[in-house]
């Protein structure tokens, strides 16, 4: 007999654990949907503020688009006034230059008139000596200007011929004054600027073959002559031998006689042959040998390093440099700036005497024009006819 299955008898501490899980499910989903309602916000939110600075830049860009239009614009507009500037300032200038021209002509033409008006009013004698000292006046400026002497001789010259013609007995001193002033300018020692001119450019000539103090030092290669072609090599005197004996020998040979000593001669002549061809290709190797050699080991004496370091490039700028200085020293003579002149002149010899070699011609020769240029290039104060000015204004305040 089955007997009815009994329900089980709950347990009182497990009675409480089968609804616990529900009342906590509830607050979680709520929780959920808070942060999905907070991110969506935070989505709108950002997307917002994505549109409103989308919508600023759009707003940025097409306010820079217009700036930029409007500086274009405005360049333009400032290159067209420059252009216009440009265009007046040149037509301003063609008629300024038309007016200095107009000006000149018309001041001209008025010291002309003035001139005319003074030569009128004065007389011969006041002519001619106001003629004399603008001449001489001229003059001086042209030999300040040139630095020669001969255009104050000219007019000087010119001054006593056209007095003697005159045949004033006032104006003798001033003729016995210009004599003097001739004397004394003629005594003077100035430069003579074209001859030092072309002695400068020979010297910047001759620049580049000057030999530097490391250049290698030349090498001359005599052929050694072939023992067959010299005519006192040991074979040439051998074969003469050996012809001679053969003469010697071709009667003995012809009538029967000696024939020991025909073999014991061509022995000999073989051996003399043999011991010249050993000598003369010894001696030939021995001068290949030496003139192959020679140019390995060189040496010399270093009285300045920089002078044996200087490179090939730097002796080519060394040379250029060198010639840069004559020409700077040319330009200063020309200028009549003699001081200026012997200074460069002077660095030039230096670099001359360093860095090249002082035993060789063209060095020596070079030297030797630099220093005869630095002595000419001492100019004395140009003379002036003081005598004869003085004796000019005599006169004329004498009338």
């Amino acid at each position: 007999m089955s007997t009815p299955d009994t329900p089980p008898t709950p347990d009182p501490a497990a009675a409480p654990a089968g609804p616990a899980p529900q009342p906590a499910a509830a607050p979680a989903r709520g929780v959920g949907a808070t942060v999905a309602w907070v991110a969506l916000l935070l989505a709108a939110a950002s997307l917002a503020a994505g549109v409103a600075l989308w919508q600023r830049l759009s707003k940025t860009e097409e306010e820079m688009a217009r700036r930029g239009t409007d500086t274009l614009a405005e360049a333009a507009a400032a290159r067209t006034l420059a252009a216009q500037a440009d265009a007046q300032a040149k037509d301003l200038q063609a008629r300024l230059g038309v007016a200095e021209i107009r000006l000149s002509e018309v001041t001209l033409q008025r010291s002309q008139l003035e001139e005319l008006m003074l030569s009128v009013s004065r007389s011969r004698d006041d002519s001619l000596v106001q003629d004399i000292e603008s001449a001489i006046r001229l003059a001086i400026q042209q030999s300040q200007l040139t630095g020669s002497t001969q255009p104050l001789i000219s007019a000087l010259q010119g001054a006593e011929q056209r007095i003697e013609r005159a045949a004033q007995p006032r104006l003798n001193p001033v003729q016995r004054a210009i004599a003097r002033d001739i004397e004394r300018i003629r005594a003077a020692s100035l430069v003579d600027v074209p001859t030092l001119a072309a002695s400068l450019d020979g010297t910047v000539r001759q620049l580049d073959e000057l030999p530097l103090r490391n250049g290698l030092p030349t090498v001359t290669t005599t052929p050694v002559p072939e023992a067959a072609s010299a005519p006192d090599s040991p074979a040439a005197t051998v074969a003469a031998t050996g012809a001679a004996a053969g003469g010697t020998n071709a009667p003995a040979d012809e009538a029967g006689t000696a024939p020991a000593e025909v073999e014991a001669s061509a022995w000999e002549q073989a051996w003399s042959r043999f011991n010249a061809w050993r000598s003369s290709t010894a001696a030939r190797w021995w001068a290949q040998f030496r003139q192959g050699t020679a140019d390995l080991v060189r040496v010399s004496r270093i009285d300045q390093p920089e002078a044996a370091l200087l490179s090939p490039e730097q002796s080519y700028f060394l040379r250029e440099n060198l010639k840069l200085q004559l020409l700077n020293a040319r330009l200063g003579l020309l200028a009549r700036q003699f001081d200026t002149a012997r200074a460069d002149v002077q660095t030039a010899r230096t670099l001359v005497e360093r860095y090249f070699d002082p035993a060789a011609p063209s060095t020596r020769l070079v030297l030797q024009t630099l220093t005869q240029l630095q002595q000419d290039l001492r100019q004395e104060s140009l003379p002036r006819p003081d005598d004869t000015l003085a004796a000019l204004t005599v006169a004329a305040g004498g009338r």
